[in-house]
C-alpha cells in the first residue's frame, strides 16, 4: 500500500518536472525570440508567427500530457484515448478558427459601400452585388 503512494508521488513529481521544464523553455523563447529572429535575418512577422506556432504546439503537448497522466489515459486502450483526444483537437481547432475569423470582423465590407453612399452613385459605379429597389 505504501509503495502505491510512493509511485503516485513519483508520477506527480516527474510530471511537474516535465511541465516545469517546458514552461521554462517557453519563457526563454518568449524573452529571447526577437533577438534570435533578428540575428538570423527573419522578418518580425515571420518570427512572430513561428513563435506563436511553437507556443501552440508546446501548449497542446502539455495539455495532452496532463490529460494522459492525471486522467490515466496513457494506460487505457488506444481507442478510448483517441475517442477523447480527437474531439479535443477539433475543439482547439474551432477556437483557433473563431479567433482567426474574429480578427477580420471589421474588414468584410469597406465603409464606402454604405447605403447612403451607394444610393447617390451613378449606375456605372454601383457595386455588382448591390441591387436598388424599384429600379
Amino acid at each position: 500500500m505504501a509503495s502505491a503512494g510512493a509511485e503516485q508521488r513519483k508520477v506527480i513529481i516527474r510530471t511537474a518536472i516535465i511541465l516545469g521544464a517546458i514552461t521554462a523553455f517557453e519563457f526563454v523563447v518568449a524573452f529571447t525570440w526577437r533577438g534570435v529572429t533578428e540575428s538570423v535575418g527573419l522578418q518580425i512577422e515571420t518570427g512572430r508567427a513561428m513563435k506563436d506556432a511553437l507556443f501552440i504546439i508546446l501548449t497542446l503537448f502539455k495539455a495532452s500530457y496532463i490529460v494522459g497522466v492525471f486522467m490515466h489515459l496513457k494506460d487505457e486502450v488506444r481507442r478510448l484515448m483517441w475517442t477523447i483526444l480527437v474531439p479535443f483537437i477539433f475543439i482547439v481547432w474551432l477556437i483557433i478558427a473563431l479567433i482567426w475569423e474574429g480578427g477580420n470582423w471589421g474588414k468584410q465590407t469597406p465603409k464606402s459601400t454604405s447605403i447612403e453612399h451607394i444610393e447617390h452613385l451613378p449606375a456605372q459605379q454601383m457595386p455588382i452585388n448591390v441591387h436598388r429597389y424599384g429600379a
